[in-house]
């Protein structure tokens, strides 16, 4: 296959997505192929939440927009995320939630997003079941980040993400046993957990790999 990251179009990126709503499931529990019995449980059940993975299309091709989260956080301080957080029950979708979030994290217009598909549903350690929503925004969209939860906002080329030279596998060990995780190092950024995760979800539904 060709390396689709560079040279993807905007028509392109909608006929692949076309139609995918996330018939799978991914988490760093199956990345780390511990046994039913020393997967990490919790008496609650897991807290639905929704991000946005905004592309934006360049003259250099598409890029992917992520913030790092400020480091007073008290979930996932620091950590490098997409814009997203938990479905309110005023959220009529996960796509309502994604775009309300993005909203109010980095100050993305809705009207500047075209939603594209959703990706399949990821469950994390902490707790949540996150829906991850594809979009396509526009290149004019102007961004405005929430000093209170967003650090700052960058982007990273597709093509970057797209190769899988880049999805590192590394791993922990915790006392329920080992932990594995993807890590997608660019530039200065260590984008690992959940985030590397979906990322890397992404990656296998555009490539069909």
């Amino acid at each position: 296959m060709r390396d689709v990251g560079g040279e993807m179009t905007a028509a392109e990126l909608r006929e692949r997505l076309r139609g995918y709503k996330g018939v799978g499931e991914q988490g760093d529990h199956a990345l780390s192929g511990l046994p039913p019995l020393l997967l990490p449980t919790s008496p609650k059940p897991p807290r639905p939440a929704a991000v946005l993975v905004p592309i934006l299309t360049r003259p250099e091709g598409p890029t992917l927009l992520l913030t790092r989260r400020t480091d007073h956080l008290h979930d996932h301080a620091g950590q490098i995320s997409f814009p997203g957080g938990r479905i309110e029950p005023d959220d009529t979708s996960p796509e309502a939630a994604a775009l309300r979030e993005a909203r109010e994290e980095v100050g993305l217009d809705p009207s500047a997003v075209e939603v594209l598909g959703r990706l399949d549903l990821y469950h994390t350690v902490t707790g949540y079941a996150v829906t991850p929503i594809v979009a396509l925004v526009s290149p004019n969209a102007r961004f405005t980040p929430d000093p209170f939860e967003v650090a700052d906002i960058f982007e990273v080329p597709l093509a970057f993400i797209l190769n899988p030279l880049n999805h590192q596998r590394h791993f922990r060990d915790t006392p329920i046993g080992r932990r594995y995780f993807y890590v997608l190092p660019y530039q200065d950024r260590y984008i690992w957990g959940a985030t590397a995760g979906m990322l890397v979800n992404f990656s296998k539904v555009l490539t069909g790999s």
